[in-house]
């Protein structure tokens, strides 16, 4: 039997088992979040219907409501879960950054950030074609994740000597950049246009010239005084 994006499945029951209320439950939710990232493989979670997500799960459509609450609900859910995946990127970087005491290379950076992309592309794809979508609510809940990122990595910049006189709003912003620089990357990386190794080495090599500006800017700038 196969395993879940969100979850593991129940495995045959043997005589005398039976699967509780509570784990029927959970399958057909995990279900369902499998079916939306199934449906939102090439297309926009603004275009796919209840019906759609409920005949994916296995279920009826009034049964949907005993697991979410409407369909922004469970596109809001999907935004947490697809977040979960960036942020074992950033706990990657921040074991780097604990082992060196130095800023990140942009090598190891993109590395950590490509091996996810490629591992987790239906994640991202969902991230970067809804955080300018049409549902208002996963906009949100994606802009949301994605300051809690932020704030998150300047967290762990401000432990590094080099920058340890930064304040708090100039660690935000440095983390901004580089947050908005892999993004962009992972944007293009994803666009049909730009399938092949060749092209994506371009994207490659271009992200990594900007992550290194801004890295070779972090050690050199000094915040003002006074």
């Amino acid at each position: 039997m196969t395993r879940s994006r969100h979850g593991s499945r129940p495995r045959p029951r043997g005589d005398g088992e039976s699967e509780s209320r509570a784990e029927r439950k959970n399958r057909t939710r995990h279900a369902l979040l499998d079916a939306t990232m199934e449906l939102v493989a090439e297309r926009s979670f603004g275009s796919i219907s209840l019906r759609e997500v409920a005949r994916g799960a296995g279920i009826v459509p009034t049964a949907f409501y005993r697991h979410f609450a409407s369909m922004e609900d469970l596109g809001v859910t999907l935004v947490e879960d697809s977040m979960r995946v960036l942020r074992r990127t950033l706990r990657e970087g921040r074991r780097d950054l604990a082992a060196r005491q130095a800023l990140p290379t942009a090598q190891s950076s993109l590395d950590i950030l490509l091996r996810h992309v490629h591992d987790n592309e239906a994640q991202f794809r969902f991230l970067v074609r809804e955080q300018h979508g049409g549902i208002a609510e996963i906009r949100r809940a994606i802009d949301t994740e994605l300051r809690l990122f932020s704030k998150e990595l300047a967290i762990d910049l401000s432990r590094l000597p080099d920058l340890a006189q930064w304040s708090p709003e100039d660690l935000e912003i440095a983390a901004e950049l580089i947050v908005t620089i892999m993004l962009t990357a992972v944007a293009d990386l994803l666009d049909g246009d730009y399938r092949g190794s060749g092209v994506e080495r371009e994207i490659v090599e271009r992200t990594e010239k900007q992550l290194v500006m801004v890295f070779l800017g972090m050690g050199r700038w000094s915040p003002p005084t006074g």
